[in-house]
């Protein structure tokens, strides 16, 4: 699946969840294990307590790319979005590891991970293509 490939060449995206009733989005890295978006958030946050159980969206890009289009022949612009349920999840300590390393603190506090397992129901994949000015 494309959408899954591209997620692969970024490390971060938003969460797209509800809390209190109220849409809110997060940052949150993430990694592709066994076919499902993993992602890695602070548990201090609490994101994780209104996640587990629910649907929610998770949303990935290149935009951070320079301009494309200009002359340095940089790569089309696309985003990725997955939506489906999701659970926390411990993963193998192997597995942790390709995270890379954390933050240090989260809002001042020291970063306490905790991990949530999407598995992608619904997958939608937009793409800017930038071609030769006429």
């Amino acid at each position: 699946m494309r959408a899954i490939e591209l997620l692969g060449s970024v490390r971060y995206g938003r969460l797209a969840m509800s809390m209190r009733a109220l849409p809110f989005l997060a940052v949150a890295r993430h990694l592709v294990i066994e076919g499902r978006v993993v992602l890695r958030t602070h548990r201090g946050l609490g994101f994780h307590e209104s996640c587990d159980g629910s649907v929610i969206a998770y949303g990935a890009d290149n935009f951070s790319s320079p301009a494309s289009g200009d002359a340095s022949g940089v790569e089309d612009l696309w985003s990725v979005q997955f939506t489906g349920p999701v659970e926390i999840v411990h993963p193998a300590s192997y597995q942790r590891g390709r995270f890379g390393p954390g933050p240090t603190e989260v809002n001042g506090e020291a970063f306490d991970p905790v991990y949530l397992r999407i598995d992608p129901q619904l997958a939608l994949m937009h793409t800017l293509t930038f071609g030769a000015s006429p």
